[in-house]
């Protein structure tokens, strides 16, 4: 018995050193008030993440909306996380300012002088990219990013298969900072739509929710108009956890198809989402292939496994 306890407490120190450091960078918009509803896979995504034990968040900045997204990243926090504080940090606030230093680029900084981490990137990659640029003594330090952005030639962003196509909008917002990104030799992955698309979260799969609690009720509440909206555009009750999957390939990798080491390279051509872009009629695409010739290459996740979709649903209810 002594023999097994020993076995059994060394097994949860090697779980527990195993641990992998995750710098957590998001455009969260989740219930923000505007004319449309805004999306909300950030904020579940956040709520995924703090609940899982194989990694630790170190710090959590923002991209976009950084005023709003501030308060919101706290009351999830106070809801979902239970162990040491977590720093949160304001980022670009409209990720046109490649280069210029904010308190999140600094912190990051500090950070990966510390310890080498994992960054998860869920927006436009400006606070990521004005770091790299302006501090490439620190690009050692990073393990890799984990990317919600990119595709394969061909591939529409059409979620439900409906009429609408959507765009890349993680890298269209900021091209350059990807620039900054893809010239760099950190090793990257991209999760973001083809994977995603096999995903789908609607009224059914929040059933474990429990609207006596607060947090629960905030999350029911605010996730409907999106898939309101999501059912007028795409025609589906509900939607795509875009983001899920940029954290999967980090916490679930088992759970995701890859292409890996496979050639990325920005293209030009004919725009695929011209009702939404409509002054637009041919624009950069950000895609990998292994018929491309560039010299750059990531993993790339294709397919988000049978199971995964659980492991998202499992983590929301405030009380799991």
């Amino acid at each position: 018995m002594k023999q097994l306890f020993i076995l059994f407490a060394l097994v949860l120190t090697q779980a527990f050193q195993a641990q992998t450091k995750v710098w957590f960078d998001t455009d969260l918009m989740i219930g923000m008030p505007d004319k449309t509803p805004r999306e909300v896979d950030d904020g579940i995504t956040l709520i995924m993440a703090l609940k899982q034990p194989q990694i630790e968040i170190v710090g959590i900045s923002s991209i976009t909306y950084v005023d709003y997204s501030y308060d919101v990243i706290h009351k999830i926090m106070k809801w979902h996380h239970k162990g040491n504080p977590i720093p949160v940090y304001k980022g670009s606030p409209n990720a046109t300012d490649l280069g210029t230093e904010n308190a999140a680029t600094r912190a990051l900084y500090q950070a990966l002088k510390k310890e080498k981490l994992t960054i998860l990137a869920l927006g436009p990659m400006t606070n990521i990219a004005t770091l790299i640029q302006n501090h490439p003594d620190i690009i050692s330090q990073i393990e890799k990013i984990s990317i919600c952005a990119a595709r394969t030639p061909g591939l529409l962003f059409n979620p439900g298969n409906g009429k609408l196509n959507v765009f890349d909008y993680n890298y269209e917002l900021d091209t350059k900072s990807m620039d900054v990104i893809l010239n760099s030799n950190i090793p990257l992955v991209f999760a973001g739509y083809e994977p995603s698309s096999y995903t789908h979260i609607g009224n059914i799969d929040l059933a474990s929710l429990d609207r006596n609690e607060e947090a629960d009720k905030w999350l029911f509440d605010i996730v409907q108009p999106w898939m309101a909206q999501n059912e007028q555009y795409f025609g589906v009750h509900g939607f795509i956890p875009f983001d899920c999957s940029t954290l999967g390939v980090i916490t679930h990798p088992e759970y995701f198809s890859y292409y890996k080491d496979i050639p990325i390279k920005v293209t030009y051509k004919k725009n695929d989402a011209l009702e939404i872009q409509p002054d637009t009629p041919f624009k950069n695409f950000l895609e990998v292939s292994y018929q491309f010739k560039s010299k750059r290459k990531v993993d790339y996740a294709v397919k988000a496994l049978q199971g995964f979709e659980e492991k998202i649903l499992e983590t929301l209810a405030v009380a799991r």
